[in-house]
């Protein structure tokens, strides 16, 4: 898998699912006007991950939002179950942590195999967070405030979301090609 293939795949299931499902209505903006970075990762290793996320975060906070808005750190083969990139996360948190960014960078995650507690498999609101492969997405608290602002109705997305990917369904999600 090149980087070009991950990058594609992981363009796509933004237009399409993200940005065109309206899954997350703060994206298109950042998105359009080239302020969100897509890394792909080669580490072979959790710890070389966490250094990348040491670097992707470094850099986030050093840069002006209107340059970069916020980093999405991609890696395609190393967490291929979920549960262990789950795992990993509570240790990628403690990396935002360890640079005194709480309250000012958060993380989102995504897997194509995202499983929301409580939640079968195949359950549909899993596709929520599901993308082609393990995503770090890391997000300046700042700019999601300003976002959910402009955005009178920002706790009913997760509902919408779900109601979205009812209506949808498994059917219409794999005619996106995702």
């Amino acid at each position: 898998m090149t980087d070009e293939s991950v990058l594609v795949a992981t363009r796509h299931w933004l237009e399409k699912a993200v940005i065109g499902l309206n899954l997350c209505p703060f994206a298109k903006a950042v998105y359009v006007k080239n302020q969100v970075r897509l890394v792909v990762s080669h580490a072979r290793h959790a710890d070389d991950l966490l250094e990348e996320l040491d670097r992707e975060l470094d850099l986030l906070v050093a840069t002006p939002a209107a340059e970069l808005d916020t980093t999405l750190l991609i890696h395609p083969t190393l967490f291929e179950d979920f549960l262990d990139f789950n795992d990993f996360l509570e240790i990628a948190e403690g990396v935002v942590d360890e640079h005194e960014l709480e309250g000012v960078v958060q993380l989102a995650s995504f897997h194509p195999q995202f499983q929301f507690e409580g939640t079968e498999p195949d359950d549909i609101s899993n596709y929520t967070n599901r993308a082609p492969f393990a995503i770090l997405h890391l997000l300046r608290e700042e700019s999601v405030e300003k976002a959910v602002e402009a955005f009178p109705q920002a706790d009913a997305i997760y509902a919408q979301n779900i109601a979205t990917l009812e209506k949808l369904g498994h059917e219409g999600w794999k005619a996106l090609g995702l």
